[in-house]
């Protein structure tokens, strides 16, 4: 039995697309020997023929993606596209890390830890770049014996 003409109506009637249309199996015979759109709609009223719910797209990875990568997962260098200086730009990096450098080394001059000689001279090597972070300035300072000595 072919109610594809039926399902078309139906469809039309209805809104929705043909795949969306439900027939009661137990009734196909009385959809069948429906011929009219207003035959149709009567179905429709009775229950016989249906829409089907729209079926959505299944957000449930997205969430789980989601928390993974709140937990800081997924977040390595495969799942990253753009050079390095895209992701966090080289000037940002430079704000970040002479920020640190020159807040560390006011620390230290209030402190009395180095002399205000010495903190110049820091200061100066930090604008041409010479410390990577703030352990790397303290290496320096150690290395090179830097550190205020305490009066005895």
């Amino acid at each position: 039995m072919n109610l594809r003409s039926k399902r078309r109506m139906a469809a039309e009637v209805l809104g929705v697309g043909e795949s969306r249309i439900w027939i009661d199996p137990e009734y196909l015979d009385v959809v069948a020997d429906a011929i009219t759109k207003e035959e149709i709609r009567r179905l429709i009223h009775e229950g016989i023929i249906r829409a089907k719910p729209e079926k959505g797209v299944s957000r449930a990875r997205a969430r789980k993606i989601k928390a993974q990568k709140k937990k800081g997962r997924r977040r390595g260098p495969g799942s990253r596209s753009g050079s390095r200086g895209a992701i966090m730009p080289r000037k940002r990096l430079w704000i970040i890390r002479i920020r640190a450098v020159r807040k560390r080394l006011r620390y230290l001059r209030d402190k009395r830890a180095i002399t205000r000689s010495v903190y110049r001279h820091l200061y100066m090597m930090a604008k041409g770049g010479a410390f990577k972070s703030i352990a790397d300035l303290e290496r320096y300072i150690t290395a090179h014996g830097l550190w205020r000595k305490p009066k005895a």
